[in-house]
């Protein structure tokens, strides 16, 4: 539930209820491919609950995830197709917005757009830290202490609000 905790954790309220107003339900079964590698992805999703694969390649899994995590996120960004499809684990459902949405919001709300990629490159740079320590890169005393799952500083203090924003979008979202 990590991507949730640094997204929702640096949107406000107003930001994130925009969210859920633009928004659809999306439910998913085992065995469904949700974003085929290689395709352009229409949506960006959060996994409100159940469990995806992501895969590359001749099915090599890279990862499991589930409720809380955000997928779509890297080709928004760079708009390029997906580096990996994502499957159906179990049943679940997703929560959509559009692209085309989001990134007319982006442009058009400054502050949204500041506190959105702020959030992005937080987790982003969290992801990266990781791989590093994870490679074994580096021999510093921070990367060798430091907790991949430990949340630090503003992420932290923030966790809390993220995790109720969630919880609420969930309920809006079960209708």
């Amino acid at each position: 539930m990590k991507k949730v905790i640094y997204i929702l954790g640096q949107l406000n309220d107003e930001d994130v209820e925009w969210m859920v107003n633009q928004a659809r339900r999306i439910d998913f079964s085992v065995g469904q491919t949700i974003i085929a590698e290689g395709s352009q992805a229409d949506d960006v999703l959060f996994v409100l609950d159940g469990e995806v694969v992501v895969e590359t390649g001749r099915s090599v899994r890279i990862a499991t995830l589930g409720s809380g995590e955000i997928l779509g996120e890297m080709s928004l960004v760079d708009a390029r197709p997906a580096s990996a499809s994502v499957i159906g684990a179990s049943a679940g459902r997703l929560m959509a917005i559009s692209k085309d949405r989001l990134r007319a919001k982006l442009a058009a709300d400054t502050g949204f757009a500041a506190r959105f990629f702020k959030a992005l490159a937080l987790f982003l740079s969290e992801r990266m830290r990781g791989t590093v320590a994870q490679l074994g890169y580096g021999s510093s005393k921070d990367l060798q202490e430091s907790d991949p799952d430990e949340l630090e500083g503003e992420v932290l203090e923030n966790a809390y609000l993220a995790g109720t924003r969630f919880d609420r979008m969930m309920k809006q979202m079960r209708g």
